[in-house]
């Protein structure tokens, strides 16, 4: 197969190569750090969620909720990442504890706390709520602390998807930065 013909959204390195490869090189390459998704409304948000976790190269990607969603934002991403179903908050709390992830919650919200001030913990899932609802009660409960963007105009919140981008791009700069790692 000629490398500039491969029709899939793929950085050069992965062009020509099946899906098995690139996900197993992904896999041993992927950053310590989770994501988490509340699927309770069917969120058409998860799949743009999905595809900025595969551009951060996260360790695993978990729907927490409904099994089903709309993976067109996705763009196929989700096929070279590690994906987990929790049905219930509390399977999901379950698999982190045991996995020994600490749960942040991701929402702007009385009591959070601004993104720039917090200090990621080691071993980490970021969970993310649902477009307008935000996180659900039963979520903050396992949360060790939520963080939120600060935002500076007129509107309460940006979307979700862009939340997820933001706080998983300054997740990989400060462990970066942490770990002396190149850009």
């Amino acid at each position: 197969m000629n490398l500039n013909q491969d029709p899939r959204n793929l950085v050069d390195q992965y062009k020509g190569k099946a899906v098995e490869e690139i996900a197993r090189d992904m896999k041993s390459k992927a950053f310590p750090l989770h994501i988490a998704i509340e699927n309770l409304q069917h969120d058409f948000n998860i799949g743009s969620i999905v595809r900025s976790a595969n551009a951060f190269n996260v360790a695993g990607v978990h729907i927490v909720g409904k099994r089903h969603w709309n993976r067109r934002g996705a763009m196929a991403t989700e096929k070279y990442l590690q994906l987990y179903h929790h049905q219930s908050v509390e399977e999901f709390a379950e698999w982190a504890k045991l996995n020994a992830l600490t749960i942040v919650g991701v929402d702007n919200v009385e009591g959070s706390v601004p993104l720039q001030k917090y200090k990621f913990p080691d071993n980490l899932i970021l969970v993310f709520g649902q477009e307008g609802p935000g996180l659900s009660e039963e979520m903050k409960t396992f949360c060790e602390a939520v963080v939120a963007i600060e935002q500076f105009g007129s509107t309460r919140s940006v979307n979700v998807g862009v939340a997820a981008g933001i706080v998983m791009y300054e997740w990989v700069r400060t462990y970066h930065e942490v770990n002396k790692l190149p850009t």
